[in-house]
């Protein structure tokens, strides 16, 4: 018989530790990718409002790609506690996709808003390796009107290897592909996956920049290698699904690796489901 969507929610409530929250069952459910039922627990909790509970919330709603009620929730957040690097580097994210998605007029300002958003996070916790990451994407691919530039990524290379020298050299091979170094954009790839053998996301890396440069059967044996890694692994599961969809082969396979990808335990690390949803609809499902 097909589970009601509110008996799966009362199972996964049911699985919280007892005595938890309203908002450690938020918690609980976010790490386990269950975005909308995040928020729907949210909708009457005393503590939606708290700081805690619009940081959730605002990621709750980024996951799920409503980046405006993000923004709102996020802004919230960081009135409320000015001093968390973490709320900053969120609404920075925030205001960056709203960028991404809206029109020309507005894109610019909320592009700004993005760069001052991961620009205090960094300020606020210097050893924050995901806003300096971001920071660095953002330098690395906004105009130098709206902040960015290509020096200006460069000088933050060095502090992502105080933190993470696979990152760095990850960092390096956006730089040489940004300069169309590409034989050097690979090189720092391989040598972020030397540095971090068991990172499976390293080797997806790779994997997608041979798909870019059109070099699909490298990008295969790629995912090969990373199946080795982390075997089941979703990623790797919807990295192959992806692959298959973006060269137009093996439609029934991609399909079943969706599927298979929709019904795994995910966590926030993992693309959402809705990415997954996407892909299928590219399949004509």
């Amino acid at each position: 018989m097909k589970r009601t969507w509110a008996g799966w929610l009362a199972c996964l409530l049911l699985a919280a530790p007892a005595g938890a929250s309203d908002l450690d069952r938020a918690r609980a459910l976010y790490d386990r990718a269950e975005y909308r039922h995040v928020i729907e627990l949210l909708k009457s909790a005393p503590e939606a409002r708290s700081p805690g509970g619009l940081f959730l919330l605002g990621r709750a709603h980024y996951q799920l790609g409503d980046f405006k009620k993000a923004v709102g929730a996020l802004e919230k957040s960081v009135e409320a506690r000015p001093s968390d690097a973490a709320a900053w580097l969120w609404l920075g994210r925030a205001w960056g996709r709203r960028a991404e998605t809206s029109n020309m007029f507005v894109a610019p300002s909320y592009a700004s808003k993005a760069r001052r958003c991961f620009e205090r996070a960094v300020a606020l916790d210097p050893s924050n390796k995901e806003a300096l990451n971001d920071l660095f994407s953002y330098y690395l691919e906004a105009p130098g009107f709206l902040g960015g530039g290509i020096g200006k990524a460069e000088a933050l290379v060095d502090r992502i290897r105080a933190l993470d020298s696979a990152e760095a050299e990850y960092s390096l091979a956006q730089l040489a592909e940004k300069k169309k170094q590409y034989d050097r954009a690979e090189a720092h790839l391989r040598r972020a996956v030397e540095l971090a053998p068991r990172q499976v996301g390293r080797v997806i890396d790779l994997a997608r920049f041979f798909a870019r440069r059109g070099r699909i059967q490298d990008a295969y044996r790629a995912v090969e290698q990373a199946e080795h890694i982390a075997p089941g692994s979703p990623k790797v599961l919807f990295t192959r699904a992806e692959l298959y969809v973006r060269t137009h082969r093996n439609p029934q396979e991609a399909r079943r690796l969706i599927e298979q990808y929709l019904q795994s335990p995910l966590t926030p690390d993992d693309p959402p489901r809705e990415e997954a949803l996407k892909l299928l609809e590219r399949l004509g499902g």
